[in-house]
């Protein structure tokens, strides 16, 4: 049994996609460290490795860039979906709901093999951006933007998104962040796909569950977390003395620390390159000054690192993405190693069943009601 609670320091899979060595502060998917795919791959390519377990050939990627594009459209089932929540639901309870509703009219729903969730996977690739992007563009009371097909996939969501179409550099920078959010071995949402995969219920089941576990704020939502911390922090205060204070007061900086890095997360590092770059650009540098402010203090004080959330946090911001997507945005690039996840599942699967260790009351007799003394 694990020393920690949390299942640390257990093993519950063996899997090819991706490896971490915490020590050292690298990241591999599928044999490549993460700095290189983010430098010379694209976010397409990265999810063709994760889900066939080798880069594409000409021909392979050219045909899989097809399948992708030509699969973004939703079904008008699920754009009444995602318009009917626009106006009231939060966003990762549309994107959760989206998802699985999606499954109602895809035509491999009732097929665990894994052509089937392959093609499954790139399906819900292609159209969990346009979820997004449609459900900001409606509850801001804006008409969606139809996919462009001549777009690769970050700068066709960023059109989606924001009506323009976005620079270069924008679009690079957005395609960096979502390889890096690709894959990260058996955090708690992969674990949850994973689980789900193993009672052998379908890929959207499973992706539905993963998504439910990165909504919460110790996951996901740290990142809009970090970002709130920066809008709380009045301009032209002293932001180490904000941050000791809160530090001193016992307060959690979010962004900061993680289960399995003892040093910098290596995604930290490049998400805060691309943040610095775009802060460069911006009339706003302040968001990457306050946000290297509250590095250097957490790590003077706590010996604590950032973590993937920290920076991406101002990379979005800069991007011009609401803070409230920056989880689902999370979701829509980490969708390709859930499915990846679920996909080994089923190739050799066994039902996740661990067990408990019983901390409850000793052997007790039962006593009728009318002899039992009242509560304490």
């Amino acid at each position: 049994m694990a020393d920690k609670g949390g299942l640390e320091g257990v093993v519950v899979a063996r899997s090819r996609l991706c490896s971490i060595d915490g020590q050292n502060g690298v990241l591999v998917y599928g044999g490549y460290d993460v700095g290189d795919l983010a430098e010379h791959s694209s976010y397409e390519e990265v999810c063709f490795l994760t889900l066939y377990g080798e880069l594409p050939t000409k021909e392979q990627f050219d045909a899989f860039l097809s399948d992708l594009s030509g699969h973004r459209a939703l079904s008008d089932e699920t754009a009444q979906v995602v318009d009917m929540l626009a106006s009231h639901a939060a966003p990762m309870e549309m994107l959760r709901t989206a998802v699985s509703s999606d499954s109602f009219d895809d035509p491999d729903k009732d097929s665990n093999d894994a052509e089937a969730n392959r093609r499954k996977a790139m399906r819900l690739i292609a159209k969990m951006p346009t979820m997004v992007a449609r459900y900001a563009r409606r509850r801001a009371g804006q008409e969606p933007i139809a996919p462009d097909p001549a777009l690769g996939h970050a700068a066709n969501f960023l059109q989606m998104l924001t009506g323009e179409r976005p620079s270069p550099a924008a679009a690079k920078t957005f395609d960096v962040a979502l390889i890096l959010h690709a894959d990260h071995e058996m955090n708690a949402s992969t674990f949850t796909a994973r689980v789900i995969a193993s009672t052998l219920s379908d890929m959207h089941s499973a992706i539905t569950g993963a998504i439910g576990a990165l909504k919460g704020p110790l996951h996901g939502g740290a990142n809009e977390q970090v970002m709130h911390l920066l809008e709380a922090i009045p301009e032209g205060a002293s932001v180490e003395d904000e941050i000791r204070a809160r530090l001193d007061r016992k307060e959690r900086i979010m962004g900061f620390g993680h289960r399995v890095y003892k040093t910098w997360d290596p995604r930290a590092v490049i998400l805060k390159r691309f943040s610095r770059r775009l802060a460069d650009e911006s009339a706003e540098p302040r968001w990457f000054e306050m946000s290297e402010a509250i590095e250097k203090t957490v790590v003077g004080e706590k010996g604590l690192y950032p973590n993937v959330d920290f920076y991406s946090a101002s990379t979005y911001h800069y991007l011009g993405v609401e803070t409230g997507l920056f989880t689902p945005i999370f979701a829509m690039s980490r969708v390709v190693g859930w499915a990846a996840h679920v996909i080994e599942q089923h190739s050799d699967n066994r039902l996740i069943r661990p067990s408990s260790e019983y901390v409850g009351p000793g052997p007790r007799s039962y006593e009728p009601i009318e002899r039992r003394s009242q509560a304490a």
